[in-house]
């Protein structure tokens, strides 16, 4: 855990050095198999409140992306309403996003806020992101799509 100002700092600068290229960001964020959230089921967060493993029996495409699901009635369920569950800003990590980069995702570091999924690059950074949630998402809103560029 990072408890001083400066490390905390250093440890933003380090993780905004492994993101990924402005220039060549896709739509949605995939893994290198091609799973948006790594695989998760984007229904899991909303409707038992953790992150769950997709199955590979249950996927679907949307947006270019590979979206594994936990169940078919999970499955069916975002595909008859995907903006209501796929991730803010294409599954990047909010806090890049808000930082005007984009960043991989740890599916473990989220947050459903308003509504909406936030995911994070990983749990220390989702907590600096939900220390300043508000501004972050707000700067972040500004910065979608156009960081894509």
């Amino acid at each position: 855990m990072v408890k001083s100002p400066a490390l905390s700092a250093l440890v933003v600068a380090i993780t905004l050095l492994f993101t990924v290229p402005a220039g060549a960001a896709d739509a949605i964020y995939a893994n290198w198999l091609g799973r948006a959230i790594a695989g998760y089921d984007p229904v899991a967060y909303f409707t038992v409140g953790k992150a769950v493993e997709g199955n590979g029996d249950f996927t679907a495409e949307w947006m270019g992306a590979n979206w594994w699901f936990a169940s078919a009635a999970n499955r069916d369920q975002f595909v008859a309403n995907p903006v209501k569950f796929a991730p803010k800003y294409g599954g990047y990590c909010a806090y890049a996003v808000a930082q005007n980069s984009t960043a991989k995702i740890d599916p473990t570091a989220w947050a459903i806020v308003d509504g909406k999924l936030y995911l994070n690059y990983s749990h220390d950074i989702q907590k600096t992101w939900t220390a300043g949630r508000d501004a972050y998402i707000a700067a972040a809103d500004k910065n979608w799509p156009g960081v894509l560029q």
